[in-house]
């Protein structure tokens, strides 16, 4: 009787394991379809986000175009030729003009600091910024200002070393998320001489608390410059600031002194550093290498002579500008300009600086152009073993990339790619990670993600969020360039059946909208099938349509006012010199004409006069451009994004 009860309890105990395994293979499965569905809306926010650098990277060659073609601007407005360009009459910012009539009022309820700076200082700021406090302008001003002068005395790429004792913390991007730094210190420890850190570029944009995060590294940087190195990013741009957040958040926090600030910061973004060295071993950049990379070189570059890296101040005369372009078939960046070539960097030195800004890491042997971002190059496995081998080097640590687990290896462990923002997209669509390195050891990996009621949700709650506002975005992608698209569409679809093949639809897709995204996967988010597989498509638009301002104004002119918003929006803010929002009837036309002309758009003055004129309701004879643009948004009829049938996996 006993060896039968033990025989029951063995075949029980079985099934226990069985139905176990069952179980644990199930969830599995079930975390890899929600962690699929995670990448590829990760993959949609990346794409659309490399799309847009691209258009920033071509906005360099609209500028050229504006300076080439209306001359008169030159002599009308030369402090906007030197804001572009960083040329003709330039008087260094003097501190007494930007500090000397600015008083700190005693209703100021702020931190207040004392000069010369203490880590008292620092802590002081990190508390006030916890609650949310604007620091005084006459504060932001004197650390710039200190910061400016401490960065001048700097060489191109700082030199670090580490000891048996020491270690180094290295952040990438951390893009205005003051809640990623403030837990990196908490986690870390506050920067000190036996806590030294490197960041790593884009402090700004994005974000609402790059100022913070700014006024937190400078002060930082000021106390402990020897073990705190700060290197510059793509995004420490005053023109990519415009475009993604900086300088309205600068304008919104300083209403009366933002603009002071901003012309400071574009001095101090210009003289950092553009890479550190640990023990001679270990190169840290913001973006990465090509094969012409020349340290060398990069040594010697007159970095502060490079205001923004998207306008390349290269000095040439109308007759060379034609001729290139007549011999080499594309547009040179630069304009025509008086003034000695010592002033400005060459093309080739441009180049250097924007490949170390701007490149990313590829599996793909060799160097080729970055066609996603616009900007860079993509380098593969010999590309870095080959720099890294002439330089005497053993390790790239570079950032630039949102990776999913806030960091990545690759070349065969000789590139690490860091990134600081956590959810950087969404609530809970990436990880923030940092890295330590220590003396004669191998780096070692931290990860985090600032945590907010959002992120408590379960897995499948949070990655149905991400999905539905991807595929939002990537929506409004589409409908951007709906008359092309149907143009495309039409053209294969030879019999007028209002349907086309898989392929076909796919292909349209990726020539059209420009992005290199899994079309197959995600036709279930965006188009209706048939049972044969077969494409309508113009199911594609509808659930979408861009509210029109005008119900005059035909389809297409919206569409190319939406697609271009942001371009729109950037260029009006360079012509808005005092920041005031107002742009006047005149400078509206003149620069409309301008931007269609440069970008082949062909629209009906008088249509784009009667949106204009719409928008002017107190016929004052200025339009705020903001509310323009805000007359252009797109209107979702209904949203299938969340249902279980229409999932990614």
């Amino acid at each position: 009787m006993g060896c039968g009860s033990s025989s029951i309890k063995v075949k029980k105990s079985a099934k226990t394991i069985r139905a176990a395994l069952v179980i644990q293979n199930w969830y599995r499965g079930y975390r890899a379809r929600l962690k699929a569905r995670q990448r590829y809306a990760l993959t949609i926010f990346q794409s659309i986000e490399y799309a847009d650098e691209q258009g920033q990277l071509q906005l360099s060659n609209f500028f050229s175009f504006m300076l080439e073609n209306y001359t008169h601007i030159q002599q009308k407005d030369p402090t906007l030729v030197h804001r572009l360009f960083g040329i003709g009459p330039h008087a260094d910012n003097s501190r007494q003009d930007f500090i000397g009539l600015i008083e700190i009022p005693d209703s100021y309820s702020g931190p207040r600091l004392q000069f010369p700076l203490s880590s008292v200082s620092l802590n002081t700021l990190i508390e006030a910024f916890k609650k949310q406090q604007i620091l005084h302008a006459y504060y932001v001003l004197e650390i710039l200002f200190e910061t400016k002068e401490v960065l001048k005395q700097m060489p191109n790429f700082t030199h670090i070393r580490t000891c048996p004792n020491k270690e180094i913390t290295i952040c990438g991007d951390l893009h205005g998320k003051l809640d990623d730094l403030l837990l990196i210190f908490s986690k870390n420890g506050l920067p000190s001489g036996q806590n030294p850190y490197v960041f790593n570029g884009d402090f700004v944009d994005r974000g609402k608390y790059s100022i913070e995060i700014l006024m937190i590294l400078f002060v930082s940087f000021l106390l402990y410059g020897d073990d705190l190195c700060l290197n510059r990013g793509n995004h420490e741009d005053f023109l990519m600031n415009m475009r993604y957040g900086f300088t309205k958040e600068v304008l919104g926090k300083y209403k009366i002194y933002g603009k002071k600030i901003l012309q400071v910061l574009e001095d101090v973004f210009s003289w950092l550093p553009l890479g550190t060295i640990i023990d001679d071993e270990i190169l840290i950049l913001h973006g990465g290498i090509s094969e012409s990379t020349d340290l060398g070189l990069l040594h010697h570059v007159e970095r502060n002579k490079m205001k923004s890296v998207l306008m390349p101040p290269v000095p040439i005369d109308k007759e060379s500008n034609f001729e290139s372009r007549r011999n080499k078939g594309h547009t040179l960046r630069g304009i025509r300009l008086n003034g000695s070539p010592s002033e400005y960097l060459s093309k080739h030195e441009w180049e250097q600086v924007i490949d170390i800004l701007w490149s990313d890491p590829r599996g793909k042997r060799g160097c080729y152009p970055n066609t996603c971002r616009g900007g860079g190059c993509y380098f593969g496995p010999d590309v870095t073993s080959k720099f890294l081998n002439k330089n005497h080097l053993k390790l790239l640590i570079r950032s630039h990339e949102c990776k999913p687990e806030g960091y990545e290896i690759c070349h065969d462990g000789k590139v690490i790619t860091v990134f600081s923002a956590s959810n950087y997209y969404e609530e809970g669509s990436n990880r923030g990670a940092y890295i330590k390195v220590g003396f004669r050891t191998t780096p070692r990996f931290f990860q985090y993600q600032v945590t907010k009621a959002t992120c408590l949700r379960p897995l499948y709650q949070r990655v149905n969020t991400i999905e539905s506002n991807a595929i939002r975005i990537l929506k409004e992608r589409m409908i951007s360039r709906k008359t092309d698209l149907i143009r495309v569409f039409q053209l294969q679809d030879r019999t007028k059946s209002g349907k086309i093949s898989m392929g076909q639809w796919a292909f349209a897709m990726e020539n059209v909208l420009g992005l290199n995204l899994p079309w197959r996967t995600l036709s279930s988010q965006l188009i209706i099938t048939d049972q044969d597989g077969n494409v309508d498509y113009m199911s594609c638009f509808y659930d979408i349509h861009i509210q029109k301002p005008v119900k005059e104004v035909q389809s297409a002119v919206i569409e190319t006012l939406y697609r271009y918003r942001s371009d729109l929006q950037i260029i009006f803010n360079v012509i808005d010199s005092d920041h005031s929002g107002l742009i006047s009837m005149e400078e509206f036309h003149s620069m409309w004409k301008l931007f269609s002309s440069h970008y082949r758009v062909h629209i009906d003055d008088s249509q784009v006069d009667e949106l204009a004129k719409r928008m002017d309701s107190n016929k004052d004879g200025s339009i705020d451009f903001n509310e323009f643009l805000k007359a252009f948004y797109v209107v979702h009829k209904f949203d299938n994004v969340g249902k279980s049938n229409t999932s990614l996996a």
